[in-house]
């Protein structure tokens, strides 16, 4: 990677053929259907981990995510850098394969430090790729085109968290918790051939007016994003909405198990089958929404995503506390499939509110703030706040009850600041 050139495009450059662009977007879609399929087996674990020779409190349970997720973002700009100045499949490639060799090695893991350690090099691995994938697909694509390409990339999110949840399950209660490590990490490493074969586009050539390469060194870049509105109002949102998505990510199964009385295999499981079901149908709906609404607002991606998230809180509100099946699952469902709505939208938003040769930094520091205020945090929180519960004379069940309230709290905070931030930055009437 270091001394090659930055492919930017001249005045005359063309886009990938749309063959290539679709081959780019399979791949890429397939990586990032295998990297959540990785992120989501931990959670789907985290009862079994709880009780065995391990022995994690609630507490070190959410260490688990805060530590992937911290490495994962304090890595990403370094990754952002390299992004947006050097030949991108090679370092997608690289992380590729470097987080499907943790995953393996968490399976080997024989204390807490060791499987932490494990998981946050799985951050260093994921890290390239979060920050790079998005960037690739931008310059294959143009605009109008962006919000459902996005979605068709962001669909894997759902379907990998599902798989994730339902191999980790199914895993788990015929073989063993250390089973599910195995099976996730190995199929990554077939992908790392197929990454290090894809081109690496044009910067810029698939947007309306190409870019040369940007002469502003990496300190001015940071400073060009904090002080771009559009986008700092976008990724504070995106922080509080994360916060609120990783919470319910990683507490979900353990939740319906203890609080609800669901058996363990099957909490896993229908966690993974609402979630692959919603996952797929918001996600797409929000991409395909998000364009339909560019015909008639610049500001369609962020106000898509800020309407769908105020409808989900008090869904999840209700999915938390209410104690009949039919009525919290529902719920549920609502307040899912209504979160993966902004998904595609609120990704393209990002992408589109930067210069092209500054796409894979904006990633980065994306990465870098909505997982240190977010998902860093939330998991550790809930379980922090449910053991001071369980110290304080309560159960385990009310401490984890009591714990994930704070979670639609944060979705409001997302949606309000979504949803002001569209208005805030130009009538509904314009157009883009």
């Amino acid at each position: 990677m270091p001394g090659e050139r930055l492919n930017t495009a001249p005045p005359t450059a063309t886009p990938v053929s749309a063959a290539s662009a679709r081959n780019i977007l399979v791949v890429l879609t397939a990586v990032n259907l295998f990297n959540y399929i990785d992120r989501f087996v931990v959670p789907g674990l985290a009862q079994s981990l709880k009780e065995s020779p391990l022995q994690l409190s609630d507490a070190r349970l959410g260490l688990l995510a805060t530590g992937f997720l911290a490495i994962y973002a304090l890595v990403s700009p370094l990754f952002g850098r390299l992004g947006d100045t050097r030949a991108r499949p090679r370092a997608i490639a690289a992380g590729v394969g470097l987080w499907s060799i943790a995953t393996v090695l968490g399976g080997f893991a024989t204390s807490f430090v060791t499987l932490l350690g494990a998981r946050a090099l799985v951050g260093v691995g994921e890290a390239a790729y979060g920050t790079i994938a998005p960037s690739v697909l931008a310059d294959c694509f143009p605009l109008s085109r962006r919000g459902r390409v996005f979605a068709i990339f962001y669909a894997a999110i759902p379907i990998g968290g599902a798989l994730g949840y339902v191999l980790a399950g199914v895993m788990n209660a015929h073989f063993g918790w250390r089973s599910a490590f195995f099976v996730a990490g190995i199929p990554g490493l077939l992908l790392t051939a197929l990454v290090l074969r894809l081109p690496d586009p044009p910067r810029g050539a698939a947007d309306a007016t190409p870019v040369a390469a940007s002469s502003q060194n990496g300190w001015q870049r940071y400073r060009d994003l904090i002080a771009n509105a559009p986008y700092v109002i976008t990724v504070l949102g995106y922080a509080a909405y994360t916060f609120a998505l990783g919470g319910l990510a990683w507490w979900m199964p353990a939740f319906l198990e203890r609080v609800r009385g669901v058996p363990r295999e099957q909490a896993s499981v229908q966690i993974g089958l609402i979630v692959v079901v919603t996952g797929f149908v918001g996600t797409f709906a929000g991409g395909w929404l998000g364009d339909v609404v560019l015909r008639y607002t610049r500001n369609a991606y962020l106000l898509v995503s800020g309407i769908a998230t105020l409808l989900a809180a008090p869904c999840a509100l209700v999915a938390l506390m209410a104690t009949r099946p039919t009525t919290y699952m529902t719920a549920l469902v609502a307040a899912e499939l209504l979160l993966f709505v902004s998904t595609g939208p609120i990704n393209t938003a990002i992408i589109n509110s930067v210069a092209a040769t500054e796409r894979a930094t904006a990633m980065a520091v994306s990465i870098l703030l909505i997982h240190l205020l977010g998902d860093v945090p939330s998991p550790y929180i809930v379980g922090l706040l449910s053991d001071a519960r369980v110290a304080a004379g309560g159960t385990s069940a009310a401490g984890l009850q009591h714990a994930v309230l704070i979670l639609p709290m944060a979705i409001i905070i997302s949606g309000v600041i979504w949803t002001a931030g569209a208005f805030a930055k130009g009538p509904i009437s314009s157009r883009p």
